[in-house]
């Protein structure tokens, strides 16, 4: 069974019930501490910035929205239609389009690469969120959508970050407020090996292009009201030149 018959109920009720002030999301930390940081690293690495940009996982494309004003055409794309109503009621000028996609079906991959031709993805944190037999065929479908000239950029938990997790899930107080809706919807982040990515993107037969460490920025904050983040993971890929 793919993503969507394991986890697609899940995420609708959890965008259906997630609050919608700015920041009550965990992961849903403004631009300038997510994807501002990473297009610094992906952007150099891009052979035609004017192809389709793909938010794969977008949500309620905060970070679309801040990838619309940078890059011609962007595409939200997501599993939860709750998160997508989201996504278009925040942006009523349409500065970039959204869809359903399940990019663990190869079909839907394979559509949307017949109609967009070669895109750049971008996505952020969601390989961990899949169940492990289906991380590869998403992988897969990302290899599909960028065709041979497209880029991805993925950020993605690492191992170091589970323990950053599992703390803040068995506090003396309980889990914290951002974080408690996601683990309550069946959320909790699975563990990716760190060497499993590059391993999955060589198995779609993309190259690693760069790689690096970087801190992910949530939204909660600890007692002292420094921001959590957690260890991090990036990788630029495509297909070899």
């Amino acid at each position: 069974m793919s993503v969507t018959g394991r986890h697609r109920e899940a995420w609708e009720g959890f965008w259906r019930e997630a609050p919608k002030e700015p920041g009550a999301v965990f992961w849903d930390a403004e631009p300038a501490l997510t994807a501002a940081r990473h297009l610094a690293l992906f952007e150099p690495h891009l052979t035609d910035p004017g192809l389709p940009l793909i938010d794969l996982g977008c949500g309620n494309g905060t970070q679309t929205r801040f990838l619309a004003d940078r890059f011609p055409h962007v595409l939200g794309a997501d599993l939860s239609a709750a998160a997508l109503d989201r996504a278009r009621a925040a942006d009523p000028a349409g500065r970039a389009a959204y869809r359903r996609l399940d990019a663990v079906e190869k079909a839907e991959s394979q559509a949307l690469h017949a109609e967009l031709g070669d895109a750049n993805v971008y996505m952020r944190g969601v390989l961990h969120q899949c169940a492990a037999d289906d991380r590869q065929a998403l992988v897969d479908g990302i290899a599909t959508v960028v065709g041979d000239r497209g880029r991805a950029f993925l950020v993605e938990p690492s191992e170091a970050a589970g323990a950053v997790l599992r703390a803040l899930a068995t506090g003396p107080g309980g889990p914290p407020p951002a974080l408690a809706p996601v683990l309550r919807h069946g959320l909790a982040p699975g563990e990716v090996d760190d060497a499993a990515v590059p391993e999955f993107l060589t198995a779609a037969g993309l190259t690693v292009l760069a790689s690096g460490t970087l801190p992910l920025t949530t939204t909660e904050r600890r007692p002292d009201g420094t921001r959590v983040v957690l260890p991090s993971l990036w990788f630029v890929t495509g297909r070899a030149a």
